[in-house]
């Protein structure tokens, strides 16, 4: 009987030991820096350490390079306080502005940097049923899972999505003047095909 305790208590040790070297791993990373997917792998359990692939890549979703035209309401934000779009311009019809004002107005097919205008050819904001400003790791996650809010994507179009679009590789080459997103856009994607292959678990908050 104490054998069978002991063995319990060493194996619950090494479980929890192997989840600080893996928390230290991470948290222990440079300012601006991606974990990948490797930094995970002590991590025994799949559900656990599919959660937390996600909550790393969600630092790509959150960071204002991303975020900005992902917003709740018709406006886009801006720079890397995320303050309302100057001049004042509106999501329109079909999220490339209204008729009076639209994107390619300003936004050009590539960055602009002595009037630190940022640009690329498919410049607009991301459809409203797509807006995840202000909402947590775990509600990201499941919007981004569920079709009907993330552009109709299965979850392999997702990975495809986040590794090959250029207006998603704009946010590692932002220029001047605005902080890039975390990591690359290759680590991006390397977390988001581990997250789908453990499963796609969601955070708990």
């Amino acid at each position: 009987m104490k054998s069978d305790i002991s063995i319990r208590l060493l194996i619950a040790a090494a479980a929890l030991l192997t989840s600080m070297l893996s928390t230290y791993a991470v948290s222990t990373l440079p300012q601006g820096a991606l974990a990948s997917p490797d930094s995970f792998a002590s991590i025994q359990d799949t559900e656990a350490r599919s959660a937390a692939l996600f909550g790393e890549l969600n630092k790509v979703f959150t960071h204002p390079r991303c975020a900005n035209c992902h917003p709740a309401g018709d406006r886009p934000r801006q720079g890397d306080t995320r303050r309302l779009h100057q001049p004042p311009v509106e999501r329109g019809k079909d999220g490339h502005g209204l008729a009076s004002m639209r994107c390619n107005t300003c936004h050009k097919d590539a960055n602009f940097d002595p009037g630190r205008v940022p640009g690329d050819p498919a410049w607009h904001l991301a459809p409203l049923e797509m807006g995840w400003e202000g909402k947590t790791a775990g509600e990201i996650c499941e919007q981004i899972k569920d079709p009907a809010r993330n552009g109709g994507r299965s979850l392999d179009e997702i990975v495809t999505h986040i590794g090959t679009d250029h207006l998603v590789a704009w946010a590692w080459a932002p220029g001047a003047g605005r902080q890039p997103a975390p990591g690359s856009q290759q680590i991006a994607e390397a977390l988001a095909a581990a997250w789908v292959k453990t499963g796609a678990a969601c955070p708990k908050k």
